[in-house]
């Protein structure tokens, strides 16, 4: 495993992870803007809990998903039907990842304050969005994650209603075919990712698809 430098990381193939625990690659470096769009592009993410140093993965096995492909099922169709509630893109981006930062699950984890920062200076610079569900002005789900050429890197999501992230993902899988985008990187295998229609796919097959996506010029607006 590399340790890189903290002013001038350089990433190693990614095809050198460990086996175990899966995927970790190296450990340092930095979170600065320049540092995470060079791992991005490379296949590679930051995934760390705060006592932690900072570590960079790249799993053997990857979850994505064809945002053509998204399984909605019957409740969260009717749901949709009934259109109660609102969607916005990049109006809310900081509070989005904060409500992350606080699931219950994700407490002391990997959304860190240095990670917050890092991502929400991505998303002035136009690299990171989010697709915000709000219901009475209440803003009830989200989801958030950097647009690579015409992949996008699927971070985390949120719900404080019924289905909020469900909804939260499902328009934005409807945003990306609208503006040409191919793929959803959820990044780690789940059952939850996988009942919607996500699918797993090897990193080589990964590495090479990012690699002929990343330049791809997409508007996401």
């Amino acid at each position: 495993m590399i340790l890189l430098d903290s002013k001038n990381p350089q990433f190693p193939d990614p095809n050198t992870a460990l086996v175990e625990p899966d995927g970790l690659l190296a450990i340092g470096g930095n979170l600065a803007p320049s540092t995470l769009l060079s791992a991005y592009r490379r296949g590679i993410f930051p995934w760390y809990a705060e006592s932690d140093p900072l570590l960079w993965w790249s799993p053997s096995i990857r979850c994505v998903l064809d945002p053509r492909d998204i399984h909605i099922s019957r409740s969260l169709s009717k749901q949709l039907r009934q259109g109660r509630y609102e969607i916005s893109t990049d109006w809310a981006f900081v509070e989005v990842i904060n409500h992350c930062a606080q699931r219950r699950d994700h407490k002391g984890t990997w959304i860190t304050s240095d990670m917050i920062a890092a991502y929400t200076a991505l998303h002035r610079q136009g690299y990171a969005h989010s697709i915000e569900v709000w219901q009475d002005d209440n803003l009830i789900g989200g989801i958030y994650g950097l647009a690579i050429g015409s992949v996008f890197c699927g971070e985390s999501m949120f719900s404080h209603s019924a289905n909020g992230s469900k909804i939260a993902m499902v328009h934005l899988c409807r945003h990306m075919v609208e503006r040409g985008f191919i793929l959803l990187d959820c990044q780690i295998v789940s059952d939850h990712l996988l009942s919607m229609g996500a699918k797993p796919m090897n990193r080589v097959d990964f590495l090479s698809l990012i690699s002929t996506q990343k330049n791809t010029a997409i508007s996401w607006l």
